[in-house]
């Protein structure tokens, strides 16, 4: 892996020394595009009129809109969809959501909604539901349904990123004998402001935990580490070498979430080396690795794992320049639409990678 790299430090030592940097990670110049609409979910697919105890009537001064329309675009429609060019038995995992909405419904009361889906959004499926019924065995039944609706298999695994939701999803998932993950791995504006029912400035009514980082386990330390970066298009091959030989490490489609980079644009990273990587790597293989975060403030790296645990994933000497390259690093992150990586290699002039994870950061959804 050709990387331009900061120079490494040890990652056990808290009062690491840096030498002046070789290279320094700045933003590129080529534009980065990030769609304005935050949705997962196409609205031009498949949806069906909804019964939901959210949908409100019309006011008759209301101008009146098409059946095509409403099928297409409507805020308060459910949606029931699975791609017709993709094998069912294929997708064996999902991904779920299940909370409170900034939506009353006719009775005053908050909406939940239930939201499913694959990471190809192949499948995709959402439904409301009245805050009086939510328990596992609705969310049990919902499944089920989904399953029998669309005539695909239960998934084998079922990741989900509310902590609050654990006990309902986790019962409710291993009752159908699927697995439940928790993991990081919303639809607002284009949806929620535009239903009948939206509050606005309601504030969530399950927020996001940001857990106290705790200490490193033992058998998640590497030797030395580096700040790095790779041209999108080389970081496209790590992506595409890991799916060739299944390497340790794991990726998204970054199109799905749009964004738009270019090829050349710089994506940073942070490359750990150490002379057991291939068990370092299967161990962090085990852990749904979400995003690494630099506090130049107390000058640490931040491992973000599951929905509830940060690590302190290394330490080094705060000084005009460390701080600098960690501001830089960051900076170049955030430029990348919260775009990175993480590289674990044997050496850190090495090409090769022993696992490649693609990392998100982004700001908790609002809902």
């Amino acid at each position: 892996m050709a990387c331009l790299g900061f120079n490494p430090a040890k990652i056990r030592n808290q009062n690491l020394h840096y030498s002046k940097p070789s290279s320094k990670i700045v933003p590129s110049s080529k534009p980065i595009k990030i769609k304005p609409s935050p949705s997962q979910f196409s609205f031009k697919l498949h949806c069906l009129k909804s019964n939901s105890v959210s949908e409100a009537p019309l006011s008759p001064t209301e101008p009146q809109i098409s059946e095509q329309e409403e099928e297409v675009d409507d805020p308060a429609s459910e949606l029931s969809f699975l791609d017709p060019e993709i094998d069912p038995e294929s997708i064996t995992e999902w991904e779920l959501d299940f909370c409170s909405r900034p939506i009353l419904d006719i009775r005053g009361k908050k909406v939940w909604e239930l939201v499913v889906c694959d990471s190809t959004l192949s499948l995709q499926y959402t439904k409301f539901f009245p805050n009086n019924v939510i328990n596992s065995i609705t969310l049990n039944n919902a499944i089920a349904s989904i399953s029998d609706d669309l005539g695909v298999p239960l998934p084998e695994k079922i990741r989900y990123f509310r902590s609050q939701m654990q006990t309902i999803i986790t019962k409710a998932s291993k009752e159908l004998g699927i697995k439940p993950i928790p993991s990081k791995r919303e639809r607002y504006e284009t949806v929620y402001q535009r239903h009948p029912g939206f509050q606005k400035g309601a504030k969530p009514f399950l927020t996001l935990d940001n857990p106290f980082p705790m200490d490193l386990p033992d058998n998640l330390f590497g030797e030395k580490w580096a700040f790095v970066q790779l041209p999108f298009s080389a970081v496209q091959e790590e992506v595409a070498t890991l799916k060739r030989t299944f390497t340790f490490g794991a990726s998204f489609d970054v199109e799905l979430l749009g964004i738009e980079i270019d090829d050349k644009t710089l994506i940073p990273g942070l490359a750990v080396a150490t002379s057991r990587a291939k068990p370092l790597a299967a161990w962090m293989n085990g852990l749904e690795v979400c995003s690494i975060e630099a506090d130049t403030a107390r000058g640490c790296l931040y491992l973000s794992v599951g929905i509830s645990t940060r690590y302190i994933y290394a330490t080094y000497k705060k000084t005009p320049t460390t701080t600098g390259e960690a501001e830089a690093w960051e900076a170049a992150k955030k430029a990348c639409g919260g775009l990175h990586f993480l590289a674990i290699q044997e050496d850190l002039d090495s090409d090769d990678c022993v696992g490649f994870w693609l990392l998100l950061d982004l700001p908790p959804p609002p809902v």
